[in-house]
């Protein structure tokens, strides 16, 4: 069987594993299972020990992208281990605090907003600064978006804007290191999925099974549907694609006007009747 990806003996550092249900989590067995050497990052040494059974004698270095350096450090400390150049970087960080529940767009703490940003969005600029000099020529680089930066949940809040900034700076990198590099940067806009991550979201779960109805199989997204998409555009089969975002949302946004949903949106209300004024 040929190596169609051609990822056998290459090497990736992938950031954002949390556990096993994790999109970097399966992109990162994805490329082991293809033959790829994978070099793990996580947020703490309390996440690093939670996943010694899952990752056992992998090399994992811990990098807070919240705290100022730390991009540079992980850099020179994964280029120290000969772990360099590498061929590519799965970015798969993003934070928000919801500790307080839903709240209106409005209401978007200025102390919230900026720290989502830096951890989901520049971090993402912070890393490709750091890890130029340790990156093949045509590395690629991919980060997880969602596949759509239109749509307005109610239950997403200020991610959605946080999510825009990240698709916006996966273009001027791309643009940025086109002048003495051939290093890609794209965007994997993802559907909704079953994460661990997302469980954090308020309401996540109504939101998951409606969107589930809106897709055109009536399946919901796998996660190593999304992982399959980021291997191809880690590999050099996807060596034309530049500055992108590939959406994967099983037909998601293509359905609006879904006949079983508009029967289901427009069913009447039993509630709504019984409440009504009855008439003389």
């Amino acid at each position: 069987m040929s190596d169609f990806l051609q990822l056998t003996g290459k090497r990736f550092l992938v950031l954002g594993v949390a556990n096993r249900k994790s999109v970097a989590c399966a992109i990162a067995k994805s490329l082991e299972d293809e033959g790829a050497t994978v070099i793990y990052s996580v947020r703490s040494d309390a996440r690093r020990a939670s996943l010694a059974g899952l990752l056992k004698d992998r090399p994992v270095f811990v990098c807070d992208v919240e705290q100022d350096g730390a991009a540079g450090r992980l850099a020179a400390e994964v280029a120290a281990a000969g772990h360099a150049p590498l061929h590519g970087i799965v970015h798969s960080i993003a934070f928000a605090n919801y500790a307080e529940g839903l709240k209106p767009f409005h209401e978007t703490k200025r102390a919230d907003f900026l720290q989502a940003t830096a951890i989901s969005a520049f971090s993402l600029v912070e890393m490709a600064s750091a890890f130029r000099p340790h990156l093949a020529k045509n590395a690629s680089v991919v980060t997880m978006g969602i596949s759509s930066l239109r749509v307005t949940p109610d239950n997403y809040g200020y991610m959605g804007p946080i999510k825009a900034a990240l698709e916006s700076a996966a273009r001027f990198l791309a643009k940025s290191f086109s002048a003495e590099s051939e290093v890609r940067f794209n965007v994997v806009g993802a559907g909704p999925l079953k994460t661990s991550a997302s469980a954090g979201i308020p309401g996540y779960l109504e939101s998951y099974l409606y969107a589930e109805k809106m897709t055109f199989r009536k399946r919901g997204l796998a996660t190593q549907e999304v992982a399959n998409t980021a291997l191809f555009l880690l590999s050099e089969r996807s060596s034309g694609i530049n500055g992108a975002t590939l959406v994967v949302d099983a037909g998601l946004g293509s359905n609006t006007f879904d006949q079983e949903i508009i029967r289901l949106a427009m069913r009447p209300d039993p509630g709504a009747r019984a409440s009504r004024p009855q008439e003389p």
